[in-house]
This record gives structure tokens, sequence and C-alpha cells, in this order.
């Protein structure tokens, strides 16, 4: 039983419509017990390049053995966004019985077809096949390259597949694919010779295709399946853990924060031992002969210009903190594991619409609370500040996707679904909780009234400039996770998977902590600058950290991968910038925060009438 939301089925459509597809078959993934002899379908997916892990073509658009009439395998969403496309092969496996050269068809290839296969052979083209939920990987063909003079260029196919399947009781463990002990059959370049077969004529070859089937018992249980493959290794493994540079990440972050705690405690006590001696005469009276930070009571808290563009981004930013916990909360309770393809993707798209009340009510209440007036056009602004960039990128990118016949660029029906779900939940949830914010919202709490007239602000030294800020509060933060962000690059931009949940709570809590941390002490040399124009400042300084996160991946492209090509690069380098977008929106939001309390707590502790 496979609930399907990709290619939706029937029932799914009649009875439910899209609340079944958001809800219910989210997750769900059930698979029967087998007894000897019953039927083990086999689905062939994809083929793509082996260094470009999101340029990815449905396997039967090579020639290929397939059936007369291919049908398709209702897919989640998930699947669907992972560019999955299975179909019914001609594979014929039962339980736990062998099969030994089994004759799969045989295919006369024009020249054509056979310049197409050599063509995804010299890309070293994989293929992936799905058994019972377990992803079965292999190369379309072999090519060698020997010798100078004379140079010798080959390239062959592979026609017979040896599939070694692993059970425990009634069920599967593990699957893979092996050509040992198999020659390829040589592809000439132009056709005409014989291959695997016989020539017949006219530029066409013929080949033909076996498989063999090998069944082993396994004394691992179903449950713990996943630990089996994520053992296997078909592409490189670089997910290893490197305690040491964690460790030591860890340890300068611990080391930061107590040096600016401790560091901002003292100055704090001196400021507070020296402006509250005289305790004489009223707020007004207090910038009489005085300079720093108390000088500017009157102004600190002076609304800043673009306040619907603040709101906006204070609200999207909370919405993805709220997002990003989440996931990792869902990652720690095992709902994702290897078996479950795309369910990451599936439960960041719902979560996001669900939260989507999260940033209509942070926005609108804090929009309120600073005295805005216009606020419908301010939650049409926070519902657009993220969802419009996504559009315009996603546009592109499945754009070129979709001229180059890849699989991952999206069918309709998941178009409308991923639309429906913003039209139906997002956006109105997005206005609820920008009604309710607003209704909700009290007073802007202000320990000082502010002046009419502001006050000038003094020339600002070349260390104190928003640049200079936003390059140190954008790179400690960075520093605190570039180790992990190596690993979360792997694995998006890659074919790991990632199971460093934990280690990746720790690198998130203290990624906020440092972001915080930073902002508070600029925060303090800003105002002791007697500049009190904090508010965007304060956003800028740690939401800088998109900036160095993008360029980080700008040097993984180059350094760290091997991904080449107009779709590959195109999807990543579009994804990279919203990524550094979205760190730029939740660090921003939290900086912000922490800046206002502390602000509000300075101003508090001082005595004044």
């Amino acid at each position: 039983m496979h609930c399907g939301i990709g290619y939706l089925p029937g029932g799914c459509q009649r009875t439910m419509g899209l609340h079944c597809v958001l809800i219910l078959c989210l997750f769900t993934s059930w698979t029967a017990g087998y007894k000897q002899g019953d039927n083990v379908t086999l689905f062939v997916n994809k083929v793509g390049p082996y260094h470009n892990p999101q340029e990815t073509y449905h396997y039967y658009t090579l020639p290929v053995c397939r059936p007369e009439k291919v049908h398709h395998k209702s897919l989640s969403l998930g699947e669907v966004l992972d560019g999955d496309r299975m179909a019914e092969s001609l594979y014929h496996i039962r339980f736990r019985e062998n099969v030994d050269k089994k004759t799969l068809c045989q295919l006369t290839l024009s020249e054509k077809q056979v310049d197409q296969l050599r063509e995804a052979i010299e890309e070293l083209f994989y293929f992936e096949f799905v058994l019972d939920d377990i992803p079965i990987w292999g190369f379309v063909g072999y090519i060698e390259e020997s010798g100078f003079l004379p140079h010798s260029h080959k390239v062959g196919l592979w026609t017979h597949l040896d599939f070694n399947i692993e059970y425990n009781g009634d069920s599967v463990i593990f699957a893979n694919v092996s050509v040992k002990d198999v020659k390829p059959v040589p592809l000439e370049e132009g056709a005409g010779a014989a291959v695997g077969g016989v020539g017949v004529g006219g530029g066409s070859v013929t080949v033909t295709h076996t498989y063999s089937v090998r069944w082993f018992e396994s004394p691992l249980p179903h449950a713990r399946r996943a630990e089996r493959l994520r053992d296997y290794s078909f592409f490189p493994k670089t997910l290893e853990i490197h305690w040491l540079s964690i460790i030591n990440s860890l340890v300068l972050v611990v080391l930061l924060l107590g040096f600016v705690i401790i560091i901002l405690m003292r100055v704090l006590k001196n400021d507070f031992a020296r402006y509250n001696v005289e305790e004489e005469g009223g707020c007004d009276d207090l910038d009489q002969g005085d300079n720093g930070w108390k000088i500017i009571h009157t102004d600190v808290f002076r609304f800043p210009p673009y306040k619907s563009l603040l709101c906006a981004v204070l609200g999207v930013g909370a919405q993805f903190l709220t997002l990003a916990t989440g996931i990792i909360v869902m990652a720690l309770l095992g709902m994702f594991n290897v078996h479950r393809h795309g369910a990451i993707n599936s439960a960041a798209i719902v979560l996001y619409a669900l939260t989507s009340c999260v940033s209509g009510y942070v926005s609108c209440s804090f929009y309120t609370q600073i005295n805005g007036q216009r606020w419908v056009w301010n939650i049409i602004l926070t519902s657009s500040l993220f969802s419009a960039p996504l559009f315009l990128t996603w546009s592109v990118v499945n754009s070129i996707h979709w001229w180059s016949g890849s699989t991952q660029a999206l069918p309709a029906t998941t178009v409308l679904l991923l639309l429906g779900a913003w039209i139906l939940v997002g956006f109105p949830l997005t206005v609820i909780g920008g009604i309710v914010g607003k209704n909700r919202a009290g007073s802007f709490q202000a320990p000082c009234r502010t002046r009419n007239i502001a006050r000038q602000i003094p020339t600002q030294p070349w260390y104190k400039h928003t640049a200079v800020h936003m390059a140190i509060g954008g790179f400690l933060p960075f520093s605190a996770i570039s180790v992990e962000l190596y690993y979360i690059f792997a694995t998006v931009w890659g074919r790991e998977h990632y199971t460093l949940y934990g280690i990746l709570l720790c690198v998130y809590a203290i990624l906020l902590s440092v972001g915080a941390c930073i902002s508070v002490a600029l925060t303090y040399f800003l105002l002791s600058g007697e500049d009190y124009r904090w508010w965007w400042r304060s956003v800028l300084s740690t939401g800088s950290t998109g900036i160095f996160i993008f360029v980080y991946s700008v040097f993984y492209y180059r350094n760290r991968s091997s991904m080449s090509g107009l779709v590959q690069s195109t999807e990543f380098f579009g994804y990279s910038l919203l990524t550094a977008m979205v760190f730029s929106l939740m660090l921003g939001s939290v900086s912000f925060w922490a800046s206002l309390a502390f602000i509000r707590y300075i101003y508090r502790s001082l005595k004044m009438d």
C-alpha cells in the first residue's frame, strides 16, 4: 500500500482531495510480508551523470528493455520533488527463488541509439532501480582509456545484471546489483558491427539483455534494514565524522560566547556605576555634560524607516526558526530514514505552509506596536517576501530541467498541488495570523519616551560602519557552523544520507547563541558612539551570515564537487541563493530580538525619573 501524491491515485482524489494529499499521504509507506514465490516488483527509476546528482532523466529515455505499456508507480510528494519517476520493469523476481541468466529482451539498436548509449556511458551515467523501497544503483556501461601511443578508447554496455537480494523471514532486507565476472559488450563508434548478438545490417545492431537473481539469508531484522543500506557504498563516502574538528569548533564558540558575555557585563557594570551616581534631575536632564549610550535615551526607541519591510523580515525569520526547529526535532524522533524517499522535502513543504501563521502573527503584531498603519500591505509583503523569490528561482530552474528533459522538472499535477497548498493553506494562515497579531498587539514597551526632534549623530569611525559590522557579525556565526556546513552540502548536493541530527541540533543552538551575543555586542558598540540607528543595523549585522554561506557554496562547487553543466549549475546556485536568504532571515530575526531585549534592559536599569 502506498498513498501517492505526485501522481495522485483516484481514490485519494475522490475521497479527501488536498487534505488527503497533505496529511494522510505524507509519510504512508506500508509493505506486507512475502511468501515464497510471491512477486517482488522491481521499479526502474532514473539515470543521470554520476557527478551531477540533480541532473536525472527517466530510465526509459535510454534505448533499454521496456514493456509495451509503461505503468508508473504512484509517488509521494517528496519522491516527485526528489526527481523520482518509478515505473514497472520487465524483470520478474520472485521471493526466495533464484534465477540464472534469464533473457530480459532482445533489442535492435539503430545507429542513433548506439550513439546515445555511448554518450551516456562516456558521461558516467548510473541507473537507479527500486526494490521494496530499497534503491539499487549501478552503471549503465563501462569506459576504458589506455595507452598514450597508440591511444585506445573503449566503451562497453552492461547487458547482464546479477541481482543479490538479502532476506530475513518474510521481508526483504537489502538488494544490490553486480557485474562481477561479466564482460561488457563493446559499442563501436558508428553502427554496423554486431553488438552482443547478430548484426542486422542497415546500420543497426542487436543486443540481448539478461539477468540473474540470487537470494541470501540475512540475520538483520526488518526493523534495522536501514542500517544495511547506510553501510553500503555505491557512491563515495564523504561524511566521515571529524569529531576533532567538531569539538574544536564547539570549544572556540563557547570561549567566544564567554568572552563576549564577561566583557559586556564588566563594561555595563562600570557604566551603570558611573551613570547612576547622580540621581538628581529627570529624564530630560541626563544629557547635560554626559556622553555614551545614556545620552541618546530619548532617541534610541525612535521607530526606524521601512517599518513594514522590517516587520516582514522578522516575521518570516520567526517562521523559518519554527520550521528549522520542527525539522530537526522530527529527525531526532526518527521520522526520516533512508527508506522514506524525500520525506524531509515533504515535511518541509507541509511545515512551511502550516507555520505561515507564525510569520503573519509576528510581523503584524510588531508592525502594530510601532504604529504601522498599512497592516493589509504588511501581510501581503510578509507572505511574498520569501515565496516570491522562491517561485522566481523555481520557475527558472524548472524551465531548464523541462528543456533538458530531466525528471527534476515537476509534473503539472505536482505544480498545481504546491500552488494549491500555498493558496489554500499558506496564504490564508498568514492572513489569520496577521489579524490575530494585530488585535492582540499591545503598546510598544519603551523605558524612555522619545523626543519629537531627533538628535544629531556624530561622525563615526570607520570600524563602526555598517559594512564592518556586517563582516564581523557574519563571519563569527559562519565560523561556528563551517564544519557542519560541509556535511549539509554533501547531503543536499550529493547522495549522502545525513544521520548526525544530534550534532546538528547542537550546532543549530550554538549558531543562534553566537548570532544573539555578537548582535548584542555590536549594538552596544554602536550605542556607545551615540548612534541610535540600531534597528536595521542589528538585522544586517548577523544577517550577513547568508553572504558568507553563499560564498562558501561557490567554493564548494569549484573545489569540493565535480558538478558541471547548465542544468546542475543553475539548480545549485539558484537554491544556494535561497538557502543564504533563509539563513539571513533567521539570524536577522534572532539578532534583532536579542538587541531589543538588551536595549530595554540597559535603559530600564538606569535610575531615571
